[in-house]
């Protein structure tokens, strides 16, 4: 019979809070109305919008109606990037990123690059971070998008994005600037006006809240064009009836989850016991980076394949993850470009913290792992 469920995914998936899921449940049953219907049902169902958009705005820095619902990270990573790129097309063809972004954001890279953009991929340093005067080389007077990562979703890498900002305003670049903040929502202080950016993506799922529902933040005054046509709804930016059970429970994910400087001590607690039990385990090769995010850890199974280690280990019950769960177990570029050996990248395993992760979850996966380690690399 299997142990109990030490679930350390959560840079793939969050488990949906209960309040969250009782939410969604209320809306779906007793606010059922579509937004834009005139009737009062249609007008409480607004309601939770209006009240969603107001709490994630309030957590970001915002105000409300530069907040824009979407079904997740990767819609909200593809409007921005792409509607970008087009709205300011006549003002130059470069755009800046990193080797390093999640596939939502490379993906739709590649996808300007076939129609005629120049695309420049920063390189990271073997530790993982990415240099702010990488990008003083890399943007002129011609670009028109810079787009890279609060937090990297498989190393914990964060980027240096007020920095990058900074470099955006003294090139005199007339670069919208977009920062994919997946990883970092909820669990790392976010200010949008601080930060410099013109655009952020969120994710519901990675928050505790349903798959299915994120958010752009669109500042004031910034022009995109939208990647869909059809009723108007979110200011015709992103039209389609609004998932409005969906949206009411992220707003209460939002709403319940702790101020970030408050979990973070306990997540870097969580972080150390982790690398401090990774040490004395043989083979394994941990990853933190420095100034990293705490509720990422990368690091490599020595000979033991990555997933033979990661179904070694789902039979203890204990999850991880081999790296992004969008790249359905292909090598990781993120760790090919670190230039990181073949061998390492191919045993690597990414652990990711919520706040409902303990001490005796690292405890049950240092023990998982050094069973699996004494009896695979034999095998």
């Amino acid at each position: 019979m299997m142990e109990r469920t030490v679930y350390l995914d959560n840079s793939a998936t969050t488990r949906v809070s209960e309040n969250a899921a009782q939410t969604a449940l209320r809306v779906m049953t007793e606010v059922f109305g579509n937004p834009s219907s005139l009737h009062t049902l249609g007008a409480a169902a607004e309601r939770e919008m209006t009240r969603a958009r107001e709490t994630v705005a309030e957590r970001i820095g915002a105000e409300p109606e530069e907040i824009f619902f979407t079904s997740g990270g990767t819609e909200s990573d593809n409007l921005a990037v792409l509607g970008a790129a087009y709205a300011r097309r006549r003002l130059g063809n470069r755009i800046v990123t990193t080797a390093i972004e999640h596939p939502a954001v490379e993906n739709a890279m590649k996808a300007l690059e076939r129609d005629g953009f120049e695309v420049v991929r920063v390189a990271p340093d073997r530790d993982g971070n990415v240099p702010a005067e990488r990008f003083e080389a890399a943007i002129d007077a011609k670009t028109v998008l810079v787009s890279a990562m609060h937090v990297n979703n498989e190393t914990g890498a964060v980027l240096p994005i007020r920095e990058i900002g900074a470099i955006i305003k003294r090139k005199s670049a007339p670069a919208l600037f977009h920062t994919d903040a997946v990883q970092s929502f909820c669990k790392h202080p976010i200010r949008v006006k601080r930060m410099g950016v013109d655009l952020l993506s969120l994710s519901g799922h990675k928050v505790h809240a349903p798959k299915g529902v994120g958010a752009l933040y669109v500042k004031k005054g910034t022009h995109i064009l939208p990647r869909a046509f059809g009723g108007g709804q979110e200011r015709d930016l992103r039209p389609g009836t609004e998932p409005v059970p969906l949206i009411a429970a992220l707003g209460t994910a939002v709403r319940d989850a702790p101020p970030e400087r408050e979990t973070l001590p306990m997540i870097e607690a969580l972080h150390r016991a982790l690398l401090e039990g990774l040490a004395a385990l043989p083979e394994i090769t941990a990853r933190p980076v420095p100034g990293g995010s705490p509720y990422i850890l990368n690091f490599s199974a020595g000979r033991v394949r990555a997933e033979t280690a990661l179904h070694f280990l789902a039979s203890r019950g204990v999850f991880v993850s081999t790296g992004s769960a969008c790249g359905r177990a292909k090598p990781s570029h993120v760790l090919s470009a670190m230039g990181l050996p073949e061998a390492e990248i191919r045993s690597a395993l990414r652990v990711s913290f919520s706040a409902e992760n303990t001490e005796a979850d690292v405890r049950a996966l240092l023990e998982a792992l050094r069973d699996g380690l004494a009896s695979l690399s034999h095998t």
